[in-house]
């Protein structure tokens, strides 16, 4: 086998491209993951059983299919009830309603992780309800949980290629396009799974030092 750097060079404008795309599904689905889980770890506290009922139906439904099945169901069955969107804004809410499911789950270890006299002094200050939570609580609880989520954001980057399936072309879908058109495999696709090691494995090791930092 023979490495071609000609063929590096000529992929490389199409490198950052489908690098551009990958790091904004990333970042938009990483938002919506987080605010979304948060709010499913909340309604799934409140004393209504008709709110926590079907969150929990939703929830449960979403994290035990498929993400590509999802992306799917967005981009070829919404439009027929006149619901469309563009491919990457299919993949962005796809991913980020995906992982809100398991962020959700991080959120509510992390609340219940906080220890029973942070309520109870809430309770004695008086304090209502909502400045409990936004003053007391889910400070600590956020504080205890950066680390996981930070690793479900690494698991998104790994998932972002699945975005190809519907025509998004991150970085796989462009090293597929251009081996398609060259016919060239190799270079292409060794740059793509050189980047994601650069980009997953440092992001790793930084999660480890936060979380080193946060339980002292």
């Amino acid at each position: 086998m023979n490495w071609d750097w000609g063929a590096v060079r000529d992929f490389m404008p199409h490198f950052w491209d489908g690098l551009l795309v990958t790091l904004q599904a990333l970042a938009l689905g990483s938002v919506i993951s987080f605010a979304l889980g948060l709010v499913w770890a909340l309604l799934m506290r409140t004393p209504t059983r008709w709110v926590r009922w079907p969150v929990g139906v939703v929830t449960e439904f979403i994290r035990n299919t498929p993400l590509l099945v999802q992306l799917f169901f967005l981009f070829y069955v919404l439009p027929e009830w006149s619901i469309t969107f563009s491919a990457l804004t299919t993949g962005v809410v796809a991913i980020g309603l995906h992982y809100s499911t398991y962020t959700m789950q991080v959120y509510r270890a992390g609340i219940e992780g906080v220890p029973a006299g942070q309520w109870e002094a809430a309770t004695a200050l008086n304090l209502p309800l909502r400045r409990t939570w936004t003053a007391v609580i889910l400070p600590q609880a956020i504080r205890r949980v950066v680390p996981a989520l930070g690793n479900y954001v690494i698991s998104m980057l790994k998932d972002t290629p699945m975005l190809m399936a519907i025509t998004v072309l991150e970085m796989l879908g462009e090293a597929r396009l251009y081996s398609q058109e060259h016919f060239q495999f190799t270079e292409p696709l060794t740059v793509i799974g050189v980047a994601f090691i650069l980009i997953s494995y440092p992001a790793s090791l930084l999660l480890r030092a936060l979380e080193r930092r946060l339980v002292r």
